[in-house]
């Protein structure tokens, strides 16, 4: 283990499908760590990596540094300020790095508290899924106090090899949430015009592999070749979980003045998926709903397809 790693001890809150891909990272890592996790069963997996879990989030405010990874500001809230939460001790953390997808006003308030609690926060989003995550791959976003940035630098080199400190405060949350806006855009793009191809009788792998040996491929359409090819909806970021960014997002355009036309349409789209009963499915199944809307039944290409990861 790294000498930086060594240094403090850690803890981590949201054991989910994305945390617990995170958390893997710094347990295989030989870091000093102990989680929560609402469902105690989802994050035993890393008890056999000398993971130690407790029963409360409060239980973790004399560890240096706390990681935070949840679903809502409504699940971040109860996880801080809640019965058992974490700044609800006498003692807190002398960091908390904070990852989940919130806008900048709730993140600015929570930080307010924790300040006055002798605790710095950091605003940490993360560019990427739980597969990207477990490949150490995730593009990180920091923002705020300079110093804990450079304490926590290298637990945050761990995820992947693109850490950017952006600045004070919470503009690393704004930045996230345009990426998650720009993500939803891009894929309802990409699954509309491929539904136009296979329309005309070009295979969507076919289809894929030109865009990405264009000027318009990227790791992104790499990633989500298999996706579009062979249909695999794997879940890793669910529709309910895009309605709530993309909201987020044309909630922070109408108090700037700002038009975000391509946004409402792919947020009316995800709804259109969620009043479907497809609220818990990944958000790439829009693919199918604009297929159907054009009058065709996807089946999987059946091809070997990369992913770009491999």
């Amino acid at each position: 283990m790294s000498a930086d790693l060594a240094k403090y001890t850690v803890g981590w809150i949201g054991l989910g499908r994305m945390g617990l891909a995170m958390a893997e990272r710094l347990a295989k890592a030989c870091v000093d760590l102990a989680g929560y996790n609402r469902t105690r069963a989802k994050a035993e997996p890393l008890l056999g990596l000398g993971m130690r879990l407790v029963d409360n989030p409060v239980e973790l405010a004399e560890r240096d540094i706390v990681f935070t990874m949840v679903s809502t500001a409504a699940d971040l809230r109860q996880v801080l300020l809640g019965p058992g939460g974490l700044l609800c001790a006498h003692k807190a953390p002398k960091i908390l790095v904070e990852l989940s997808t919130v806008s900048a006003e709730e993140s600015a308030e929570l930080r307010a508290i924790a300040t006055a609690k002798g605790t710095r926060m950091l605003a940490v989003p993360v560019s990427g899924n739980d597969v990207v995550a477990r490949a150490g791959k995730l593009s990180v976003l920091v923002s705020g106090p300079a110093d804990a940035y450079d304490v926590v630098a290298p637990y945050l080199a761990c995820f992947g090899p693109s850490v950017k400190y952006v600045g004070d405060g919470d503009s690393a949350r704004v930045v996230k949430l345009c990426h998650n806006m720009l993500l939803g855009i891009v894929f309802e793009g990409l699954a509309e015009v491929t539904v136009l191809a296979e329309k005309n009788g070009i295979p969507r792998h076919v289809f894929m592999d030109c865009i990405n040996n264009s000027v318009l491929g990227s790791a992104f359409t790499r990633y989500k070749t298999p996706v579009i090819a062979n249909l695999d909806f794997n879940v890793t970021f669910t529709h309910t979980l895009m309605r709530k960014d993309l909201d987020l997002g044309l909630r922070a355009g109408q108090k700037s003045g700002t038009k975000l036309p391509a946004t409402q349409v792919v947020r009316d789209l995800v709804q259109r998926c969620v009043d479907e009963g497809k609220a818990e499915a990944d958000y790439t199944t829009m693919l199918q709903r604009l297929a159907a809307d054009a009058g065709l039944e996807l089946t999987p290409d059946g091809v070997k397809v990369s992913d770009g990861l491999s």
